[in-house]
C-alpha cells in the first residue's frame, strides 16, 4: 500500500491520471493556439500578397511566431511526462499527488498560455499584413496594374506612385507590427516560464 498521512493517500494508484492529463492539456493547447494563429495569419498573407506580392517574404514573420507556440508546449509536454514514475510490480507507485497537481497546473499555464498568445498573434498579423500591402502599394492592386512580384517589371498601364514615400509608410507600420507581435509572443513566454518552474515541485514517495 502506498504511504498514508493523518488518513490522506500521499501516492494513490490514479495520481499519474493528473499528470499526464497536464501534459496532454499542454500539448493540446499549445498546438491548437499555433495553429490558430498560423491560420488566422497565413490567410492575411494570401490576401496581402493580391495587392503586394513582393511583401509576402517579408510578412512571413507571424506565422514563424505562431509555429513557435508549439514547440513550448512540447517542451513543458516532454518533462511532465518524464518526471512521471511507473509504477511497480504490486500496484503501488511512488509519483504523489503533490507532483500530479503540479504537474497539472505546469500542463495548464503553458497550455492556455499558449492558446491566448496564438489567437492574438492570429489577429494582429491579420489585420497588420494586409493593412502593410495596402501602404506599401499605395491602394493599388498589383495584378491590375501589371507590377506582379516585381514592381519594376510593371508594364505601360502600371499606375504612377512616389514609392519612396509609400515605403516609408509602410516601413513604419511594419515596425509597430513586429512590436504588437513580439509583446504577443512574450505572453507564451511567460506561460512557459512559470510552468517550468511548476515543473519542478516534486514529492516522492519511498517505497
Amino acid at each position: 500500500m502506498s504511504a498514508v498521512t493523518a488518513g490522506y493517500d500521499t501516492c494513490p494508484v490514479y495520481a499519474p491520471v493528473f499528470g499526464y492529463m497536464g501534459a496532454a492539456s499542454c500539448m493540446i493547447l499549445a498546438n491548437f493556439g499555433s495553429a490558430w494563429g498560423t491560420w488566422k495569419a497565413g490567410t492575411g498573407v494570401c490576401k496581402m500578397g493580391v495587392n503586394y506580392p513582393s511583401g509576402v517574404i517579408k510578412n512571413i514573420v507571424p506565422i514563424v511566431m505562431a509555429g513557435v507556440l508549439g514547440i513550448y508546449g512540447l517542451i513543458v509536454a516532454v518533462i511532465i511526462t518524464q518526471a512521471i514514475s511507473t509504477p511497480s510490480g504490486d500496484g503501488t507507485t511512488t509519483y504523489s499527488l503533490y507532483s500530479s497537481y503540479a504537474h497539472l497546473a505546469a500542463g495548464l499555464c503553458c497550455g492556455c498560455s499558449c492558446l491566448a498568445a496564438g489567437g492574438t498573434i492570429g489577429m494582429i498579423g491579420d489585420v497588420g499584413v494586409q493593412c502593410f500591402g495596402l501602404k506599401a502599394s499605395g491602394g493599388k492592386r498589383a495584378w491590375s496594374t501589371g507590377e506582379g512580384a516585381n514592381p519594376s517589371e510593371a508594364g505601360e498601364g502600371a499606375g504612377t506612385m512616389d514609392v519612396a514615400v509609400t515605403q516609408e509608410a509602410s516601413n513604419k507600420l511594419y515596425v509597430g507590427l513586429l512590436i504588437m507581435l513580439i509583446f504577443a509572443e512574450a505572453l507564451a513566454l511567460y506561460g512557459l516560464i512559470v510552468a517550468l518552474i511548476l515543473s519542478q515541485s516534486q514529492y516522492t514517495c519511498k517505497n
